[in-house]
């Protein structure tokens, strides 16, 4: 692929890839926050992403099978990757008709239909990059997809919040619609990914080990194939505790909508981009083993701003500091995390085996973050974050576990 083309178009699908991320998480938390629900209910909201830590289940027939007419015109990749993007843009119309504070259901119902559609569209999108790329790109392709959702996270995370504050909250996220037509855009003129060739098979049982069994089975044959799935998991476990509740911590703290937009905007696109564009460096410089490392541990000492926020909020500027330092933090661990995600795939189940493992790595994000509103209500805002600190450093430990027994291959 054209390297500049190719970049281009992985950072506009990166874009659809993160526009609905806040709305099912950081956005829609805010909106309940404001709208004075318990924090128990806030923070059960991080289950609704439930299909980002699923979608492995429906991953094999994506990756199997052509999608229906008219879509099946435009590939296995692209034509799937179509559907979604269509599928999205009606949940957000949906989520942004709802009115939590009248009744909560259907606002509920709409944020896991944006989530579930979302997920379905990322399966396409890791799958399409990483078969798209030669193994040498695929650093600059991940940080194009990284800077591209995080752009899109500004609109649909700061640039919502602010103008909810003059317009409301739902004409505020039914202007997120049409920005969907950037995906859509990039997926037609963007290429089909030649197929993977596999042994023709007829019957249902084969058709069924071709798709699910054997990506698994190759998978789990390597050695450490568990330890590196629990080091996946637990990886972002600290980060999933902390972010989950940040809505309602600043409310708590006296942060209005237009602080809060301020800290979440331009400034954090910047630091995370800068933060994936040093990861990236790292990786290329230092290994995907070392990069991860060393994302690791600024990743882990960055939570420690979140409790010196609870206990210094009227420092000027230190709700901004905050997130600034969190965002570089997290584009540093975002780019070599990628990366290391993307080895582990084998390129002829590129789409189920991604699935897997990034299934895996949201599973405490939509797990135990779900119970971060329970355990903030009962710890205090204080020692809660400085309990994500501690949680994060089991993680720490697999990781050199795993780079001493089984090191990432050189990229």
């Amino acid at each position: 692929m054209n390297n500049p083309r190719g970049i281009a178009l992985i950072t506009a699908l990166g874009f659809s890839s993160g526009l609905p991320l806040a709305l099912s998480g950081f956005t829609l938390r805010l909106w309940l926050a404001r709208a004075h629900l318990p924090l128990a209910a806030i923070g059960l909201t991080a289950n609704l992403g439930i299909a980002y830590s699923l979608k492995f289940v429906w991953a094999p027939g994506l990756d199997h099978w052509l999608p229906p007419p008219p879509f099946s015109a435009f590939g296995r990749r692209r034509g799937w990757l179509l559907c979604a993007q269509l599928c999205l843009a009606v949940s957000i119309a949906f989520l942004a008709l709802t009115h939590p504070a009248k009744n909560l259901i259907p606002t509920l119902i709409a944020g896991a239909l944006v989530a579930f559609v979302s997920a379905t569209q990322d399966i396409m999108i890791d799958a399409w990059r990483i078969e798209s790329f030669a193994s040498h790109l695929q650093g600059a392709a991940t940080a194009g997809y990284i800077w591209g959702y995080r752009a899109a996270m500004l609109c649909s995370g700061a640039g919502t919040i602010a103008l909810s504050a003059t317009i409301g909250w739902h004409a505020a996220i039914l202007g997120l619609v049409p920005l969907q037509a950037m995906g859509i855009i990039a997926t037609l003129l963007a290429h089909e990914p030649a197929p993977p060739k596999k042994a023709a098979a007829s019957a249902i049982t084969a058709k069924f080990r071709a798709a699910v069994i054997a990506p698994l089975f190759e998978f789990f044959s390597r050695d450490g194939a568990v330890i590196i799935l629990a080091f996946v998991v637990l990886f972002r476990l600290g980060e999933a505790l902390a972010g989950v509740m940040l809505a309602p911590y600043y409310t708590y703290l006296g942060f209005n909508r237009a602080a809060i937009a301020i800290a979440n905007g331009p400034a954090a696109l910047l630091a995370v981009l800068a933060g994936t564009a040093i990861g990236g460096i790292m990786v290329a410089r230092l290994g995907v083993g070392r990069a991860l490392l060393t994302a690791g541990v600024f990743q882990t000492v960055a939570l420690v701003m979140y409790p010196l926020l609870g206990l210094y909020p009227h420092l000027p500027h230190i709700l901004l500091d905050t997130s600034i330092l969190e965002s570089f933090a997290e584009g540093v661990s975002d780019a070599a995390f990628i990366t290391y995600l993307s080895g582990l795939c084998s390129h002829e189940y590129t789409a189920t085996q991604y699935a897997l493992l990034s299934s895996v790595a949201a599973v405490a994000l939509r797990t135990v973050g779900g119970l971060s509103g329970f355990a903030a209500q009962a710890m205090g805002w204080i020692p809660f974050y400085e309990f994500t600190i501690v949680s994060a450093l089991p993680a720490m430990t697999t990781m050199i576990i795993i780079l001493h027994r089984y090191p990432p291959q050189p990229s």
